[in-house]
């Protein structure tokens, strides 16, 4: 349990780093896309802030969790596991929310596919943090 939450934690500075680096490289290189984001649907209360900075470390302590249970699975060298872990939560988990927030909220295909590349970038990243931890 102790390697779970020490590669989760690492796992979450990782994640909040890339998090923050995707925030920026959107602003620089897509200023269309970032220009989106001032639209009624993303006007929140500044209280939940804390939630964007939260969620980094909340994800990663699930994808250790999950990392734990099936790293037995994985095949291949050091980088194939990380790709593999990598795409297996994301086609597990955010293609289906990834759908069900383009079908259901006023964002376009391309600011979804902004954040659906940014999970798979995370995940990849934490399947590297685990294989190189917690192998």
């Amino acid at each position: 349990m102790k390697i779970i939450i020490k590669s989760g934690l690492v796992a979450g500075v990782a994640l909040f780093l890339l998090s923050i680096l995707g925030l920026y490289l959107t602003l620089w290189f897509f200023p269309g896309i970032a220009v989106q984001y001032f639209d009624p649907a993303f006007d929140t209360p500044s209280g939940r802030f804390i939630f964007y900075y939260l969620h980094p470390f909340v994800i990663s302590m699930a994808l250790s969790w999950f990392w734990s249970r099936f790293k037995g699975s994985l095949t291949g060298s050091f980088i194939a596991r990380g790709i593999e872990f990598g795409l297996m939560y994301v086609l597990i988990a955010t293609l289906p929310m990834m759908l069900l927030i383009y079908s259901a909220m006023n964002v376009s295909f391309v600011m979804v596919l902004t954040w659906f590349v940014l999970a798979l970038v995370q995940g990849i990243a934490a399947g590297l943090v685990f294989e190189k931890m917690n192998p």
